[in-house]
C-alpha cells in the first residue's frame, strides 16, 4: 500500500494531506537533546544507533507522514576526507577552503564502501518504521556544498564563491561536477538501504540571480538527479529564498518542487512545472504563534495547498526552529489530517 506522502509526491490521489517538517530529527526536541549531550554532531551523524533513535523520535511523538534521515549536508564531504568541523553556534567550517583548481583537482571522491554506517543507519530505521512510514534521504546541492568549502565556511554573501563563479567558470564547474557525483552517491547509499523518496536541499541558492543559476548551477543539480533516476522513487527539490528561481529548479528533475515561507503556494503552482507537486510552506516562526492564530495560517494552507491541480505536501517554509514547543507541531499534523481528510472527503 502506497503512503500518502508517496502518493502526494507523485501527484496521485490521497486521503489526507501528508505531514512532515525539515529539521524535524533534532532540534526542538528534549528526548534529543539528551541523547545528544556530550556528541559532536558530526559524531551523532556517524553513530548509527545514535542516528536511528534521532530519526524515529518525531515520527513517535509528532505522528508525521514520513522520517527524514538525520545527518548533515557536509556528512559526505567528511567520509571522504574533507577536515570539516560543525561549529556550535556557527556550522561547518573548512580547514582549508578550496580556492583553486589545485584544489578542486585534490578534492577527494566519495565512494560507497566509505560509508557502511550509513547503510547500517538506514537498515536499522527502516526496520523500525515498517512499510507504513517511508524514510526520505537527502543530500546537500552541489552549489551549496560548493560554497561551504569555498567560503570555509558559513557566509552572508558567498563573495569568494560567486567570484570564483564569474572569474573561473571552468573551475567552478569542475568543483560543482565532482560535487554531484557525491550528492548522488550519498543518496544513491541511503535509497539502495531502504530509503523511499529523497530531498535535495540547495540551502544558498537564493543568494544567485537566476541568469548565474542557469548558466552555473542548473546542470550540475540535474545531474544529481539524472544520476538516481534509475531509482523511480520521488523526488523534492528545495532551496531558501528561491522564489524567483522556482522555474528554474523545477527543470533539475524533481516529481516535487519545495517552496519555502516567502512565496505564496498559488504563485508557486504557476512558476513549476504543470503537474508538479508542491511541498510547503508555513513560516516556521508561526510554531510560537498562539494555537487560535497558528491553527487558522495551517488551515488556509492547507485548503489553498488542496485547491491546486498536483500533489500537496504540508511542510515549513524551512526548518523547525530550536526553541520550539516540541508540543507544537504534534498538533499541526493532527489538524492538517483533519482537515484534509474533510476536505477531501467531501468532495468523494
Amino acid at each position: 500500500m502506497t503512503s500518502p506522502l508517496l502518493a502526494a509526491l507523485r501527484s496521485e490521489p490521497v486521503s489526507h494531506t501528508p505531514v512532515w517538517f525539515m529539521r524535524q530529527a533534532g532540534r526542538s526536541l528534549p528526548e534529543y537533546r539528551k541523547l545528544r549531550e556530550g556528541t559532536q554532531m558530526l559524531d551523532a551523524c556517524r553513530d548509527p544507533e545514535m542516528v536511528s533513535e534521532i530519526t524515529l523520535q518525531p515520527v513517535r511523538r509528532h505522528g508525521v507522514d514520513a522520517a527524514i534521515f538525520f545527518s548533515d549536508i557536509v556528512v559526505p564531504l567528511q567520509a571522504a576526507g574533507v577536515d570539516v568541523e560543525i561549529v556550535p553556534g556557527v556550522g561547518p567550517v573548512i580547514a582549508s577552503p578550496v580556492r583553486s583548481r589545485a584544489d578542486i583537482d585534490a578534492l577527494p571522491d566519495l565512494d560507497a564502501a566509505d560509508i557502511p554506517d550509513i547503510v547500517e543507519s538506514i537498515q536499522r530505521v527502516t526496520a523500525e518504521l515498517g512499510e507504513a512510514t517511508p524514510l526520505i534521504a537527502f543530500a546537500g546541492a552541489p552549489f551549496t556544498l560548493a560554497s561551504y568549502l569555498i567560503e570555509g565556511g558559513p557566509s552572508k554573501n558567498h563573495e569568494k564563491t560567486k567570484s570564483l563563479m564569474v572569474s573561473d567558470p571552468e573551475a567552478f564547474s569542475a568543483l560543482l561536477g565532482k560535487l554531484a557525483k557525491m550528492s548522488a552517491t550519498f543518496i544513491d547509499v541511503q535509497l539502495n538501504a531502504g530509503a523511499k523518496a529523497f530531498q535535495l536541499f540547495d540551502s544558498w541558492a537564493g543568494y544567485l540571480a537566476r541568469e548565474d543559476y542557469e548558466n552555473h548551477v542548473l546542470e550540475h543539480s540535474t545531474a544529481v538527479f539524472d544520476a538516481l533516476s534509475g531509482h523511480d522513487v520521488p523526488s523534492i527539490h528545495f532551496g531558501v529564498q528561491t522564489g524567483e528561481l522556482l522555474g528554474s529548479m523545477a527543470q533539475a528533475g524533481s516529481t516535487t518542487v519545495g517552496v519555502d515561507f516567502r512565496v505564496d503556494l498559488a504563485d508557486a503552482a504557476t512558476r513549476v512545472n504543470p503537474g508538479q507537486a508542491l511541498q510547503g510552506n508555513l513560516d516556521p516562526a508561526l510554531l510560537f504563534a498562539p494555537w487560535e492564530a497558528l491553527s487558522a495560517r495551517v488551515e488556509a494552507i492547507v485548503r489553498k495547498g488542496l485547491e491546486l491541480d498536483r500533489g500537496f505536501v504540508f511542510n515549513l517554509g524551512h526548518g523547525v526552529l530550536p526553541d520550539t514547543d516540541p508540543e507544537v507541531p504534534g498538533r499541526v499534523v493532527d489538524l492538517v489530517h483533519r482537515v484534509s481528510a474533510e476536505i477531501l472527503g467531501s468532495r468523494g
